[in-house]
C-alpha cells in the first residue's frame, strides 16, 4: 500500500502536474461552453468549479506550498463564504456581487505579482548609486508589472462599480470636474513606472500599485449607471488579463489558459454590448450620457397626453388577445416580481394566448440580468426572444407589457439624431397595437430624457410598485 509520502512523490512528477493542468484547462473550456445556453449553464458552472479545484490541488502539491490539510481547510473556508453569498445575495444585488468577484480576481493576481517581486528583492537595500548602474532590462518584470497594474485597476475599479450599483452615497454621486485629465496623467505615470520596473528598480512596482489603484477609481467614477453592464464586462476581462500576466510571471500554464479565456470572452462580450448600445468603448469609458440642452422637456412631451389605467382595465384589454409580449427591465429586478410575471404568462397561455419575452441585451445592470431573473422563475427558454428576433414582429403583437424598462424602449433613439441615445438599437414596442407600461412614475431612465412612448396614442400607463401591480393584474385577469 502506498503511503501519503509516496503519493506526494508521485503527484510531484512534472508529467502528472502537466496532465492535471491540462484536465483543468479542458474543464474550464467545457464550463464556458456550457454557460452559453441556459439549459447547460448549471452544468457548465460545475465543470468550471471542478477545473479550479483540480488546478488548486495540483499547484499545492507541485510547489509544496503548504500541507494538503491546510490547503483543504482554506478551500473549505472559501467554499463556506461562497455558499453564504450564493444563498443570501438577492438577484437584484447580483451585479454588485459580480463586480466584487472581478475585484477579488484582480487582487489575487496583484498578490501573486507582489509575492514574486518581494522574493526577487534583495534583503540588503541597495544604494541609489548601485541601482543606477544596473540598467539591464529584465522583461520578466514586465509580466509582474502588468499583473500588478491591471490587478490594482480591476480591484479599485470593481469596488467603485459595486458601490455605484448599490447606491452608496460616497461613490454614487456626480464626479468632480477634471477627473478624466487626472486619469490621463495617472495612466502616463503608470507607463513611466513600468519602464523603471523593467530596468530593475523594484520600488517602482509598489509605486505602480498605488498609482494604478487610484487610476481604477478615477476611471470608473465618472461612468454612469446606464453603462455599468459594459463596465462590469470590461472589468471581468481585466481580471482575466491580470491572471494571464501572473501566469507568465510564475510560469503557470493553467493560469495563463484560464486568464486568457476570461480576458478574451470578456472583451468579446464588451464589444457585443457596445454594439447593442451603439457606443464605442472609448465613449463608454470617457463619455457620459447627457441630455441635450435643446431637447424637449418632460412637460412638453407628457402634458395632457398621459393615459393612466388600472389592473382591471388591462385585464379587459388582455381578454381575447392572441399575442402578448413582455419586456422586462431593471424595474422588474428591483420589484422582484418575475414570479408574478410568470403567473400572468401561464394564465394567458392557458387561454391560448402566445406569450413571449423580448429581452434587450443591456437591460438591467449586467449581461443576461433579465435572463437570469426569468430563469429563476422557471420561464421556458423558448419564450425568451432577442431584440433582433422580436423587432420585426412587434406590429403583429396585440399587447406589449413593459415592466420597468425605459431607455431600451425609447423611440427617440430612432427619431432624434441629437438625442444622447441616438442610434442605439431599441425594442420597437411602439409598433405594437397597444403598449402597457408599468412604472412608479414618469421619471426618466439613466439617459435623463423623457420617453415619448409614454405619451403615445397606443400607450397606457399603469402606475405603481411593480410587484403589487403584477399581483393585482394577475388577480384581475383570473377574475375576468
Amino acid at each position: 500500500m502506498l503511503s501519503s509520502f509516496d503519493i506526494s512523490i508521485y503527484l510531484n512528477r512534472p508529467e502528472v502536474a502537466d496532465a492535471g493542468y491540462l484536465l483543468a484547462a479542458v474543464l474550464f473550456i467545457l464550463g464556458i461552453k456550457g454557460m452559453t445556453h441556459p439549459r447547460t449553464a448549471v452544468r457548465g458552472n460545475l465543470l468550471g468549479a471542478m477545473g479550479m479545484l483540480v488546478a488548486v490541488l495540483v499547484t499545492v502539491v507541485k510547489l509544496e506550498l503548504m500541507p494538503i490539510g491546510l490547503a483543504g481547510g482554506a478551500m473549505a473556508v472559501g467554499a463556506a463564504i461562497g455558499y453564504v453569498l450564493a444563498v443570501r445575495v438577492q438577484m437584484t444585488e447580483m451585479p454588485q456581487l459580480v463586480a466584487l468577484f472581478n475585484g477579488f480576481g484582480g487582487a489575487a493576481s496583484l498578490l501573486v505579482a507582489g509575492a514574486e517581486i518581494a522574493q526577487r528583492t534583495s534583503v540588503d537595500v541597495k544604494s541609489v548609486a548601485e541601482e543606477t548602474q544596473q540598467l539591464t532590462p529584465d522583461f520578466a518584470l514586465l509580466a509582474a508589472g502588468a499583473a500588478g497594474l491591471i490587478g490594482a485597476v480591476t480591484l479599485t475599479g470593481s469596488f467603485i462599480a459595486a458601490g455605484k450599483l448599490q447606491g452608496i452615497p460616497l461613490v454614487d454621486r456626480k464626479p468632480p470636474a477634471g477627473l478624466q485629465v487626472i486619469s490621463a496623467l495617472l495612466a502616463a505615470a503608470t507607463v513611466v513606472l513600468l519602464v523603471l520596473l523593467v530596468l530593475g528598480y523594484m520600488w517602482a512596482f509598489w509605486a505602480l500599485l498605488g498609482v494604478a489603484a487610484v487610476l481604477g477609481i478615477t476611471l470608473v467614477q465618472p461612468i454612469g449607471g446606464a453603462d455599468m453592464p459594459v463596465v462590469i464586462s470590461l472589468l471581468n476581462s481585466y481580471s482575466g488579463l491580470a491572471a494571464a500576466a501572473a501566469g507568465f510571471l510564475i510560469d503557470n500554464n493553467v493560469l495563463i489558459i484560464a486568464g486568457s479565456l476570461v480576458g478574451a470572452s470578456g472583451l468579446i462580450l464588451t464589444n457585443i454590448m457596445c454594439k447593442a448600445m451603439n457606443r464605442s468603448l472609448a465613449n463608454v469609458v470617457f463619455g457620459k450620457l447627457e441630455p441635450s440642452a435643446d431637447g424637449p422637456s418632460a412637460d412638453e412631451v407628457y402634458e395632457g397626453k398621459i393615459k393612466a389605467t388600472s389592473p382591471e382595465e388591462v385585464a379587459m384589454l388582455l381578454d381575447g388577445v392572441q399575442r402578448v409580449a413582455i419586456v422586462p427591465g431593471y424595474g422588474m429586478a428591483v420589484a422582484q416580481c418575475q414570479h408574478s410575471v410568470r403567473e400572468l404568462a401561464d394564465e394567458l397561455a392557458s387561454r391560448g394566448v402566445t406569450v413571449e419575452y423580448a429581452i434587450h441585451p443591456v437591460a438591467g445592470r449586467m449581461p443576461g440580468h433579465m435572463n437570469v431573473l426569468l430563469a429563476e422563475a422557471d420561464v421556458p427558454y423558448d419564450q425568451l426572444k432577442t431584440m433582433e428576433e422580436m423587432n420585426p414582429h412587434f406590429s403583429q403583437v396585440d399587447v406589449v407589457i413593459v415592466l420597468g424598462a425605459n431607455d431600451v424602449v425609447n423611440p427617440v433613439a430612432n427619431t432624434d439624431p441629437t438625442s444622447p441615445i441616438a442610434g442605439m438599437p431599441i425594442l420597437e414596442v411602439d409598433k405594437a397595437r397597444t403598449v402597457v407600461v408599468i412604472k412608479r412614475s414618469l421619471s426618466p431612465g439613466f439617459a435623463g430624457i423623457p420617453n415619448p412612448l409614454f405619451a403615445a396614442d397606443n400607450c397606457l400607463m399603469l402606475f405603481g410598485d411593480g410587484k403589487q401591480a403584477m399581483v393585482d393584474l394577475v388577480a384581475a385577469v383570473i377574475e375576468s
